[in-house]
């Protein structure tokens, strides 16, 4: 069988490395892909926005089911588009991607079918929106509508600070900006809690909690992930049980009322206060750097499950995991999440030695004439699975010890609570 990758990050090369322990894969390809997916699939250079050109090399190739890696080819609405030509492809459609392609769309959703959040309110004015911050209570969360790769957040302790975050929001910081967020501050620990859907029926698929924040102590800008550790420590059978009444089955039963349903990763990003689960955001993928964090602790085929989802057999497939734990520490590009500079060498790439249960997952890499070069802001990805989060954690700080790479940096801290407290 021929399976093919839309994606060129972590994620496609943990999806890509998931997928090759399949008996049942022939061939891999990754549309664009990156240096560590080029060592085990054919890496397709498209343009992964023109999807008619993209539907011709999938079908003249014949490759049998597509993986779509980012949110934004999804909330385009790629996989409509793909399966109205026959072609099998894993996850949701354009209208329920809109969970993540506009946060407005799951507020609305969130009050109409009362599941727990933030109260807020929805601005298409700055001076409304400015006035609104005049009177409100200190922090404030405010967030620009759309897609902004995890980044358009904004926690803004004074006036100060919530009319800059509208002013850059409005002025095209994120892309477009029509509406602007202002929500709550909520006042609990993140939790990211992943189901697998083939739109009748869903599985769990694992908890993590990430590390947005680029300093260390969870400090600084946000950024797509620093890092990431799994199971949750939050995460216990109660807790479970409420995030699955309270949030993901509302969620579901609300799509299906407007006409679709849900088919692919759902990533619901929460925040736990007082042992109540509230949802923050919707991810209709799976994240990053969670995935790279979960996938290698499963000991099921990943192909057989992506297939049940397609296929609507789900429920006939069991998904097993691995006790142990994981955790994964992001290594990037100086300057990130600002201004980077490109085209830097990994020198020692090969001189890393990757022992049983630690991985490497390149992210913003290509190769050139034999040598590899970092072009992204995230560039690669060290996992370890261990009996402790903290022998995990000294594991990889080996790793990048061994690369011994100038170009870039990483937080020390990723896991720090639960390792530290």
């Amino acid at each position: 069988m021929k399976v093919g990758i839309i994606g060129s990050g972590g994620r496609e090369h943990a999806i890509s490395l998931a997928l090759k322990k399949s008996k049942n894969i022939s061939k891999i390809f990754c549309f664009p892909g990156n240096a560590g997916t080029a060592k085990i699939a054919q890496n397709v250079n498209l343009n992964i926005e023109n999807f008619n050109e993209l539907k011709e090399y999938i079908i003249s190739n014949k490759i049998d089911l597509i993986i779509v890696g980012p949110e934004k080819p999804l909330v385009d609405g790629i996989v409509d588009f793909l399966e109205n030509s026959n072609i099998k492809v894993f996850g949701p459609n354009k209208i329920a991607s809109q969970l993540e392609g506009s946060k407005i769309f799951t507020k609305n959703l969130c009050k109409k079918y009362n599941i727990p959040t933030a109260k807020f309110g929805v601005f298409q004015d700055v001076s409304k929106a400015y006035n609104f911050t005049e009177e409100a209570l200190y922090p404030l969360v405010i967030k620009a509508d759309g897609l902004a790769a995890g980044k358009g957040v904004y926690i803004c302790e004074n006036k100060k600070e919530s009319k800059l975050a509208i002013k850059e929001i409005f002025e095209g910081k994120f892309g477009e900006a029509k509406n602007v967020l202002v929500e709550e501050f909520l006042q609990g620990e993140e939790m990211s809690f992943f189901v697998i859907s083939d739109g009748k029926t869903f599985k769990n698929f694992e908890t993590a909690q990430d590390h947005k924040r680029v300093l260390e102590g969870d400090r600084g800008k946000n950024t797509g992930g620093m890092g990431s550790y799994s199971p949750s420590r939050l995460i216990n059978n109660d807790l479970e049980k409420k995030i699955i009444n309270k949030i993901i089955l509302p969620t579901i039963k609300g799509l299906k009322e407007i006409g679709t349903s849900y088919r692919g990763f759902l990533y619901a990003g929460l925040m736990i206060v007082n042992d109540e689960p509230h949802l923050i955001e919707y991810n209709v993928r799976m994240g990053d750097p969670e995935c790279q964090t979960i996938l290698p602790k499963l000991n099921s085929d990943l192909l057989e499950i992506f297939l049940a989802c397609c296929n609507e057999s789900l429920n006939k497939t069991e998904i097993k995991w691995s006790n142990k734990k994981s955790l994964c520490i992001v290594l990037c590009s100086k300057g990130y999440p600002e201004k980077i500079e490109k085209n830097v060498e990994i020198k020692n790439i090969n001189n890393i030695k990757l022992n049983k249960d630690e991985h490497c997952y390149h992210a913003g890499t290509i190769n050139d004439k034999e040598k590899t070069f970092a072009i992204g802001g995230r560039v690669l990805n060290f996992v370890c699975l261990s009996k402790s989060f903290s022998e995990a954690r000294l594991r990889i700080f080996n790793l990048i010890d061994s690369l011994n790479w100038r170009g870039g940096f990483f937080r020390k801290d990723i896991g720090h609570k639960v390792i530290d407290e």
